[in-house]
């Protein structure tokens, strides 16, 4: 990993930096797949499975004998840990749930808000070398409890042309009611303008290649409404000089391990805790399976030396990290200077980790800096919000000279002759 120094206020933007993807033909590529299965439907996109799935299907929809037999393919003890998690996110976003909002602006004018649930949404669930049944239970379970009437998922099926029994036993749990063998951005065309088979959506959310990054930022232009912009993954870790380096380590190789283009960043005031947590990763690393994953998404990763926690956390918050850990003796006071984060895991003991999988939140965050202006999925993400007013005579007499006089500034004499007929009449 790379070692940065007290480095000048100068380099704090170069170090914010994420991982440069190169897009040349990427969004001629994906536009090229949604045309066609814009057009073509069901038979493109048995065609596009074949091509980049490798799997010739006869129908794209998940057969019940497959969904009744994905909970026997899954162990007892994974069964448990999914039920128990889905247990946590469902409790903690059932809380969010928003409340009817009643005020009476002026005597005689009430307003009102209330939340209705989007009905029909899409999910799109990664397969490939890390299948994220996780992410079934971040998404459905908010869906379900916000009220979605239609909850479609997408997944791209195995080289045998089945889905990964434990994606399928998540969603049974979470509350998913239609699924389909579909990956890449053909998936995301399928739920976004809709074929013979796969239902077209009103928003899709959930992680993806590039491909399919691209492909939900082209749908969201006119088609269809998406969570949220995505890119790789990302942690920042600040700790103290009394932080637990092996847990240092552990936290930064957890996020490596994601991706190559993905990235890890330490924030510290302590040299001695940058030389300890460079020995451990490199320790920890030759134990992983998914090693040279790990070991490039470190080459995009730095280890920084600072004066103090007013750069430390000035920094945090320029780089609006997906993930914020601080590990620290005073974590809770350094939380409440947290302007720009996904989510932030505080303390020793919580790992980034908790967060992914089983603690409630939710694991489906902004990256890229993005946090700076979007929110993690949550309840509200699955909802949109209705607002009502109804003014009475005496109402309308009080506020229709205020709302002529402002149409009237506008030059917009209509709008004032809607109020004049009215008063009028009274």
């Amino acid at each position: 990993m790379n070692i940065v120094r007290y480095p000048e206020r100068s380099q704090w933007p170069d170090l914010v930096k994420r991982p440069a993807l190169s897009v040349s033909g990427l969004y001629e590529r994906v536009q090229a797949v949604l045309d066609k299965v814009r057009t073509g439907g069901d038979a493109a996109l048995l065609d596009f499975e074949e091509q980049f799935d490798h799997v010739r299907l006869s129908s794209l929809a998940v057969e019940d004998k497959e969904l009744a037999d994905a909970a026997a393919k899954v162990p007892e003890d994974l069964k448990q840990a999914i039920r128990r998690a889905a247990d946590n996110i469902a409790a903690f976003h059932k809380a969010q749930l928003p409340k009817p909002v009643q005020v009476e602006t002026s005597p005689g004018v009430v307003c009102s808000q209330k939340a209705v649930p989007i009905s029909k949404v899409g999910l799109y669930i990664p397969g490939g070398t890390a299948p994220l049944f996780s992410t079934v239970l971040m998404l459905a379970i908010p869906a379900r409890t916000a009220g979605c009437s239609d909850i479609v998922l997408c997944t791209p099926p195995g080289p045998d042309g089945h889905v990964n029994p434990a994606i399928l036993f998540a969603a049974q749990v979470a509350g998913v009611n239609r699924f389909f063998k579909l990956g890449g951005s053909q998936a995301i065309a399928a739920m976004a303008y809709g074929t013979e088979s796969v239902p077209k959506v009103s928003k899709i959310f959930g992680p993806g290649n590039p491909y399919v990054t691209a492909a939900k930022q082209i749908v969201s232009l006119k088609d269809v409404a998406i969570d949220m912009p995505a890119g790789p993954s990302e942690v920042l870790v600040i700790a103290d000089a009394n932080a637990n380096p092996a847990f240092v380590a552990a936290d930064l190789l957890s996020q490596a391990e994601h991706g190559r283009d993905s990235q890890v960043i330490l924030l510290t005031t302590s040299e001695s805790l940058i030389e300890n947590v460079q020995k451990e990763v490199e320790r920890q690393l030759a134990l992983l399976p998914r090693c040279d994953i790990a070991s490039s998404a470190l080459e995009n990763s730095r280890l920084i030396l600072l004066d103090g926690e007013d750069s430390i956390m000035e920094l945090s918050n320029m780089y609006a990290p997906e993930h914020l850990i601080i590990q620290t003796d005073n974590c809770d006071e350094l939380a409440a200077r947290v302007v720009n984060a996904g989510s932030v895991f505080l303390g020793p003991y919580s790992p980034e980790s908790a967060g992914d999988y089983a603690s409630g939140t939710n694991h489906t965050l902004p990256t890229s800096g993005y946090a700076t202006a979007y929110s993690g999925v949550n309840i509200d993400s699955f909802m949109r919000k209705i607002t009502f007013q109804k003014l009475s005579g005496s109402g309308l007499k009080d506020l229709g000279p205020i709302i002529e006089t402002m149409a009237a500034g506008e030059s917009l004499d209509a709008h004032k002759n809607a109020v004049t007929v009215r008063l009028s009449s009274l």
